[in-house]
C-alpha cells in the first residue's frame, strides 16, 4: 500500500469513444507480437478481466449497457503512455431520499488484469490479486444541467495510474494522495484526494484473481491534514456523515466551498480525540533538520573512536527507509511507509484496524524482502548528551509526534530534506531499534535515534505544549531537559 505521494498531474492521451464490448482493433495478433488484427479477423469475445467488471458494472447500470468511455489512443502493451485501456462513464440519478445527489460515476479498466495473456500483469492465478488487484473509481456531482461527464476524471485516474505502475506502490482505502492544485485545474478548494473502498461496486473474483474497486474523494486541504495527523479511516468516517462533504457515497463535490470542521466546528474536537486515544499514522516528515552530540558528552569519548559523518548519502537514505519500511510492516502486516518527496513531504503507516493494537511496534522485521546489512550503514554509537534542531514548521509537529505517535508505542522520523541527517524519535516499545532505556541517544552514521522513556513523556508532553501554537511561537525556541541530556531547538523555516 502507499501512504502517500505528490505526483505531477498531466494530460494524458485521451479521446472519447462509444463503449464497445469487443477486443479493441489494435489488439496485437497471437502469432506476431504488436501486429494489429484487421477488423475482419478481430474476435468478437471480450477478454476475461474485462468481461468480469464489465457484468459487475452491469450489475449496476442495466440500463447503460454501452456507457460513454475514455481509452488511451496507443495502449500501454502497445507503447502508450496511459496504463488504463478503458475508463467507462456512468450516469447515476443518486437516491434524492438519502441525500444522495444524482451523479457521474467513473471505473477504470487496465490496474487490474483485463487479459490474462502476460502483455500488462504477470498472471498469477486465481487465488490472488488480478495485476494489482484493483481499479479506481470516482463519483463526481453532477452540475445543474450537465449531460456529459467532464474527462478530466479520466486524467486523473491515468495519471494516479502511472504512479502505480512506476512505483508498484498499491492504492487502499484510507491512503491519501497530497495533490496541492484543484483536481480539475479550477479555483476549488478540493485540491487533494483520500481513497474509500466504492459503496457500491464490491470486490470480485475473475479468472485472474481479485479486484478490488478503490474510490478516489476529493478532499481540502484542512481535510487531508486532519487524515494526516489521525488516519484517513476517520476522516472518512466524518466526510460520511456530513451530506455536503460527500455523504454515504462519498461523492465529490469540486464546488464544495467548506469544509467540514468549518460546516461543524466540533468535528476538530473528534479529530483531536481520536489522536490521543488511538495515536497518529503520521510516521515521518521532511524537514530543515540538524543533531549534534553535546560537548560534555563529546569530550568523555575516547579520540579514537570515529565521528559521525556529517551527510547521507543516496544508499544509506534507502537504508533508513527500508528499516523504517519493515518496521512498520512488522507492526501491521501489510502496511508500508512510503516516504514523501521535497520539503514538507510526509508519510504514513497503514493500520489494518483489525490488527491487535497491542502489538509492539518495530524498527527491525525478517519480514521485509529489503534487508539491511549489519555495519552497512557504520556501526552504532550512544551518547551521553544529544542537542537536536529542528525548522519551525516541522517542529510544531512535536507534540503529535510525542502525543500521537510515542504515547501509543509508535515511532517518528523528522528527515533532512538536504540529505545531511535523519532523527527518529522512538518509544521504549518499538522493537528493534538501536537505541534503548540505558543508552537513549544512539546513531547510526548520520541517523540519530532518540529514545523517550516512559516516565519522562509525560513531561516532554507537557514542556513543548506551546508548539502547537504555531502562530504565536517565537523563535528560536530552545527546551532542555539537563538531567536527561536532551536538548532540542526550534529555528527559524529559513534557517
Amino acid at each position: 500500500c502507499f501512504g502517500r505521494t505528490k505526483m505531477e498531474s498531466g494530460p494524458p492521451h485521451l479521446s472519447a469513444i462509444p463503449g464497445t464490448e469487443a477486443l479493441p482493433h489494435h489488439h496485437p495478433h497471437p502469432g506476431v507480437p504488436g501486429m494489429p488484427i484487421p477488423p475482419q479477423m478481430m474476435p468478437m469475445t471480450t477478454p476475461v478481466g474485462l468481461q468480469a467488471i464489465y457484468q459487475d458494472c452491469r450489475r449496476l447500470y442495466a440500463d447503460q449497457p454501452n456507457p460513454l468511455q475514455v481509452t488511451a489512443v496507443v495502449k500501454y502493451w502497445l507503447g502508450g503512455p496511459d496504463p488504463l485501456d478503458y475508463i467507462s462513464m456512468y450516469s447515476n440519478p443518486g437516491d434524492p431520499s438519502r441525500g444522495i445527489p444524482a451523479h457521474w460515476h467513473y471505473v477504470s479498466f487496465g490496474l487490474s488484469d483485463l487479459h490474462g495473456d502476460g502483455r500488462v500483469h504477470e498472471y498469477t492465478g486465481p487465488e490472488g490479486p488480478s495485476g494489482f488487484g484493483f481499479e479506481l473509481t470516482i463519483r463526481l456531482k453532477k452540475e445543474t444541467g450537465e449531460t456529459a461527464p467532464p474527462t478530466w476524471p479520466a486524467a486523473l485516474m491515468q495519471t494516479l495510474s502511472r504512479y502505480v505502475f512506476q512505483s508498484e506502490n498499491v492504492l487502499c482505502a484510507g491512503d491519501h494522495v497530497s495533490w496541492h492544485s484543484a483536481l480539475d485545474s479550477s479555483e476549488s478548494r478540493i485540491q487533494h484526494m483520500l481513497m474509500a473502498e466504492d459503496p457500491l461496486l464490491q470486490a470480485i473474483i475473475s479468472p485472474m484473481g481479485t479486484i478490488n474497486f478503490i474510490q478516489i474523494i476529493g478532499v481540502t486541504a484542512e481535510e487531508l491534514q486532519a487524515a494526516q495527523r489521525w488516519n484517513g479511516p476517520g476522516i472518512l468516517e466524518l466526510l460520511r456523515n456530513v451530506p455536503v462533504a460527500g455523504g454515504s457515497w462519498l461523492i465529490t463535490d469540486m464546488r464544495r466551498g467548506e469544509t467540514i470542521f468549518e460546516k461543524d466546528p466540533q468535528l476538530q474536537e473528534v479529530v483531536e480525540r481520536g489522536i490521543e486515544t488511538e495515536g497518529s499514522n503520521l510516521s515521518g516528515v521532511s524537514a530543515k533538520c540538524s543533531w549534534e552530540e553535546m560537548e560534555e558528552s563529546r569530550e568523555e569519548r575516547e579520540e579514537s573512536e570515529e565521528t559521525v559523518r556529517q551527510r547521507i548519502t543516496p544508499h544509506e537514505s534507502e537504508q533508513i527507509k527500508a528499516e523504517l519500511r519493515r518496521g512498520l510492516m512488522g507492526q501491521h502486516g501489510s502496511g508500508a511507509a512510503g516516504f514523501g518527496t521535497g520539503a514538507g513531504a510526509d508519510w504514513t503507516d497503514h493500520v489494518n484496524h483489525n490488527t491487535d493494537r497491542e502489538r509492539k511496534d518495530s524498527l527491525s522485521s525478517t519480514g521485509s524482502t529489503e534487508e539491511v546489512k549489519p555495519g552497512e550503514l557504520q556501526r552504532s554509537q550512544t551518547m551521553d548528551a544529544v542537542h537536536v534542531k529542528i525548522n519551525k514548521e516541522a517542529g510544531t509537529l512535536l507534540p503529535l509526534v510525542m502525543r500521537g505517535r510515542l504515547k501509543h508505542g509508535r515511532h517518528f522520523t523528522f528527515k533532512d530534506v538536504s540529505g545531511n541527517s535523519a532523527i527518529t524519535f522512538v518509544s521504549p516499545r518499538v522493537m528493534g531499534a538501536i537505541a534503548d532505556e540505558s543508552h537513549p541517544y544512539a546513531s547510526r552514521g548520520p541517523w540519530l535515534q532518540v529514545l523517550i522513556p516512559e516516565d519522562f513523556l509525560e513531561a516532554v508532553i507537557k514542556d513543548i505544549e506551546d508548539l502547537s501554537s504555531a502562530e504565536e511561537l517565537v523563535v528560536p525556541k530552545q527546551y532542555r531537559w539537563r538531567e536527561r541530556g536532551l536538548t532540542i531547538s526550534i529555528l527559524p523555516d529559513d534557517w
